[in-house]
């Protein structure tokens, strides 16, 4: 079954399609049935845009890769996946899934760039990922924020505010991305 959590009725992060065809087609299948119509995929080292094309061509689909060796994030890369998600979701129907690999850093990252983007509280915002993606580490939610405080200019005392929240709310929701990584591909390998 898809590996996806809606973190708003109409926004989700997760993984990406199995490798074998049978199972990707079932997955397709399953995002279609979730009423997926907008796919923003995040890997650099892979892109799913010709198989979804030809087996589900409805789905509008962003390649917007970007490695995930805890560098920072480029503002480019949030500029074209926020602004894919908030164009999708201008449309009513339109259902958006962002995602990376495993749905643990890139994917979740971007989407929490999204929510900021749709005014989301910033604490709010990474409890809301990780209540329903728990597997989410969003490694790069600092990134994130950055570049939202940038592209908002949002004041100096707010940034450090924001800041010292984010390392509350850190501190009290620590993840063990190694052992989530690990049971991950034991189950790939299974």
């Amino acid at each position: 079954m898809a590996n996806l959590n809606f973190i708003i009725p109409r926004l989700a992060t997760g993984g990406d399609l199995p490798e074998g065809i049978d199972e990707a087609l079932t997955d397709l299948r399953a995002w279609e049935e979730l009423g997926i119509t907008h796919v923003v995929d995040n890997r650099l080292e892979c892109s799913d845009a010709e198989f979804v094309a030809e087996h589900s061509p409805d789905i509008e689909y962003l390649h917007n890769g970007v490695d995930d060796r805890g560098e920072d994030m480029p503002d480019e890369w949030f500029d074209t996946g926020v602004r894919f998600v908030l164009a999708a979701l201008v449309e009513p129907d339109a259902k958006v899934l962002v995602h990376c690999h495993m749905g643990i850093n890139r994917g979740p990252s971007l989407t929490y760039a999204s929510l900021l983007a749709l005014g989301w509280d910033p604490i709010e915002a990474m409890t809301a990922i990780r209540t329903t993606r728990p597997i989410a580490a969003i490694g790069y939610a600092d990134d994130a924020l950055d570049w939202h405080h940038r592209r908002r200019r949002v004041e100096r005392t707010t940034q450090v505010e924001n800041w010292r929240r984010m390392d509350e709310w850190y501190d009290a929701n620590p993840i063990d991305v190694v052992r989530i990584i690990k049971q991950i591909r034991l189950g790939e390998a299974s």
